[in-house]
């Protein structure tokens, strides 16, 4: 039997952003449901290594931040949220202090920090190597604790729903359908309030850090939903992951580099001198083309990341947790170099937000990773990312909480159609055309690329999302079809931004054009066509 939920405010996705845009609103008083798809704490948060970027030392300031994050970006950046969060970062810090954080200390009592690729100073604060895993079990702690947020954990958003307003042009959102995994049935959530806070989409390549859960579920529903993405060409391939039969997506974190890592090719023979003065800790588009650039010359399978140079302590101190992971795989690596390999990262376009995160439908907000907000720019300065969840997170609460009493809860809304489908009998289906589209989004639109790939890529996802789409129509939603709905429509998004931009910028590197250009100094910006008005 379906169910209706009503809340002022639902929130799509559990880790740091959405945890911290609920937390905000319940200290207010505010009735939050947070949906996770799977358990609250499995998220891309939770996998987060490095720390996070804060300006927190007296010899560092903002300016130095700022500018750091401009040039990683590689001209692309809005200077106006780059300066938003920088200046709003050592307030994050401490909110998640009072939340119970606890964060590396030297033996003076102050933070301990590290520094990473493209940052001119230490201003990493962290929690040893798993900084995501404690920000996220701080946060989730939390929200399990507080009366006013109801978790809602194995609940994955199918679409959103539009309440049409006269003279409102989108209209504004009324709510959202919601799968509930374990009950096999579509729910209802009716809200003042609909966050975005989904994560990236780094699942639609083969090879990922990230989890299976990012399938850009945040980033599909909303251009569905009519709103305009941006920059989704620009997909950061970290440049470290470890190269391992056994090992499904085992991040090396950037701070083994900024720690005084070194990355050899397999004779021994350092190379990333050769390609930018600051080496190994030059930004990751720049770190990732040269591996991709060695493996593909020698045509090696992996090049290595060694610290065994370092102290043992120093590197068990450091990284207990990369060490005791590696351990599982035979790896000491304060004994031996580290086989890696770049994977798809992070994902610095999405869905287009002001600084109050609030997108182009009334009463649609997004936070994180889902979207774009112009800190970024062509590319992600390491531990940026977590920063921004939090600053967006309490920008978009505090925007929230100014405006709540003047919307009104949106009238009845119809529940789920389940009248016209049946239970599917092909399933190998959608796991087919997954792997296929993650297969050819490495192939055709990975590290490197061309207009013949691209155009590939794009006449096959065309295909496909037609496939999928009549799929869809015929039978009962399940999790792993919403997924492929999701991953079809963002990777769609990433070939058509890639084609726009014919320039080399960035994370996009496209051999027919391996030059910035002036006149492409600017967002790509795609706008649904159907809400266009064209």
């Amino acid at each position: 039997m379906q169910q209706e939920h009503v809340f002022d405010v639902t929130v799509i996705g559990s880790g740091a952003a959405g945890l911290d845009l609920a937390l905000n609103l319940a200290e207010a008083g505010v009735q939050v449901a947070v949906l996770s798809k799977v358990e609250l704490e499995e998220t891309n948060t939770w996998h987060a290594q490095g720390g996070i970027a804060a300006v927190l030392d007296p010899e560092d300031d903002f300016e130095s931040h700022i500018r750091d994050t401009l040039d990683a970006g590689a001209g692309l950046c809005d200077e106006r949220a780059v300066r938003f969060v920088v200046e709003n970062a050592p307030r994050a810090i401490e909110r998640l202090v009072r939340y119970g954080a606890k964060f590396t200390r030297g033996e003076d009592g102050r933070y301990h920090l590290t520094r990473e690729g493209g940052h001119s100073a230490r201003r990493i604060v962290h929690a040893a190597d798993a900084t995501g895993r404690e920000m996220e079990e701080t946060l989730a702690s939390r929200a399990r604790k507080d009366p006013n947020i109801r978790i809602f954990e194995h609940h994955m958003a199918v679409d959103l729903i539009r309440e049409h307003v006269p003279m409102k042009g989108l209209g504004r959102i009324a709510g959202v359908y919601v799968l509930n995994r374990k009950e096999r049935r579509v729910d209802l959530f009716r809200s003042r309030v609909v966050a975005l806070a989904t994560g990236g989409a780094s699942k639609v390549y083969l090879y990922t850090t990230n989890p299976d859960i990012a399938t850009g579920d945040g980033i599909a529903m909303a251009w569905r939903a009519g709103c305009r993405v941006a920059n989704m060409e620009f997909e950061q391939f970290h440049p470290t992951c470890l190269y391992h039969p056994q090992a499904k997506a085992q991040l090396i974190s950037e701070a083994v580099r900024g720690e005084g890592g070194k990355l050899l090719l397999p004779n021994g023979e350092r190379f990333m001198p050769r390609f930018d003065p600051r080496a190994e800790l030059a930004p990751r588009d720049i770190v990732a083309r040269a591996i991709d650039h060695e493996m593909k010359r020698l045509g090696i399978d992996y090049v290595y990341l060694d610290i065994s140079h370092k102290p043992v302590d120093f590197i068990t101190s450091h990284f207990p947790n990369i060490h005791a992971a590696l351990l599982k795989f035979g790896i000491d690596m304060t004994k031996e170099p580290i086989p890696v390999v770049p994977a798809a990262h992070y994902t610095c376009g999405g869905v287009m937000v002001d600084l109050n995160a609030h997108t182009d439908i009334e009463n649609l907000y997004a936070v994180g990773e889902t979207t774009y907000t112009g800190l970024h720019g062509a590319n992600r300065m390491a531990s940026n990312s977590l920063l921004e969840c939090l600053v967006f997170g309490e920008a978009a609460a505090r925007d929230i909480l100014r405006r709540l009493e003047d919307i009104p809860l949106p009238p009845p809304l119809p529940h789920w159609d389940e009248s016209r489908v049946t239970d599917s009998d092909e399933m190998v289906v959608v796991s087919h055309n997954w792997d296929e589209i993650r297969r050819f989004m490495w192939d055709y639109v990975g590290i490197v690329r061309t207009t013949k790939r691209l155009e590939r890529a794009r006449h096959r996802i065309e295909m496909l999302q037609s496939e999928i789409a009549e799929y869809y129509d015929g039978f009962r939603v399940t999790s792993d079809l919403l997924e492929l709905r999701n991953l079809a429509d963002v990777a769609h998004l990433i070939i058509r931004s890639a084609l726009r931009r014919k320039e080399s910028r960035g994370l996009h590197y496209i051999l027919d054009y391996p030059e910035p250009l002036e006149s492409r100094r600017h967002p790509t910006v795609l706008v649904p066509e159907r809400f266009s008005g064209c």
